[in-house]
């Protein structure tokens, strides 16, 4: 038993012996910690994500003040787009307000025309031979035909005729030509409408010539 106690006792000692062996060969063959290391390329990180979101900021603004400097560049030319149309819509007014009269001028010619037919009595040889008067109404039917006409022409590009008749007389439509004592109406109320006035686009294009009344019950005066 002694003998077998002192070999168990020497073979663990000689084992020790190899672990310590061991651990100091292990320890001397370990690489540094990595806790340094790691600690490093935190760091590292860090700065590069500082410097990172301080670019992203410089970029944010730089594109901020392009995009404020666009806009500002957009609203001029929008400004400016807007003028122009204003301006190339009065001149095609100016343009258009001449020909717009010359057509109202050939329609009151043609009124005229189509009233002196309708009032004019047949000559005394027609009466006498009896002839056809259906060659004088369709020349009528043709001046009533060419008068609607126009009148779609200028309804289409928003020219109407002002409707006075019976309405107190306002300067700013109407121009007084002459008077007519009439104790039945207000002074100053439109008794006729020597020449008609037209409206375009709710603005005065030809200004009325109309007959209104005097000596009425007092309202509606004249200035």
């Amino acid at each position: 038993m002694p003998e077998e106690r002192r070999w168990t006792t020497a073979s663990s000692k000689a084992l020790l012996s190899r672990f310590r062996a061991y651990l100091d060969t292990a320890e001397d063959a370990r690489e540094p910690p990595e806790e340094a290391g790691e600690g490093a390329d935190l760091y590292a990180v860090f700065v590069e994500l500082a410097g990172l979101r301080s670019e992203v900021r410089t970029e944010s603004r730089l594109v901020k003040e392009a995009l404020d400097q666009f806009r500002g560049v957009f609203d001029m030319l929008q400004r400016e787009l807007d003028r122009a149309r204003a301006d190339a819509r009065e001149q095609g007014r100016l343009a258009l307000r001449p020909l717009l009269l010359d057509v109202i001028d050939l329609r009151d010619r043609l009124v005229a025309a189509e009233t002196l037919a309708a009032a004019a009595r047949p000559r005394w040889h027609e009466r006498l031979w009896r002839r056809d008067g259906s060659g004088g109404e369709a020349w009528q039917e043709g001046l009533r035909m060419t008068v609607r006409r126009l009148d779609q022409v200028l309804l289409d590009r928003r020219v109407v005729a002002m409707r006075l008749l019976g309405q107190p007389f306002d300067p700013l439509l109407a121009r007084v030509v002459g008077t007519a004592p009439d104790g039945s109406l207000a002074e100053g109320t439109v008794v006729e409408e020597v020449r008609g006035g037209f409206l375009w686009d709710e603005q005065v294009l030809r200004t009325a010539e109309v007959i209104v009344s005097k000596g009425g019950t007092g309202k509606g005066e004249l200035p």
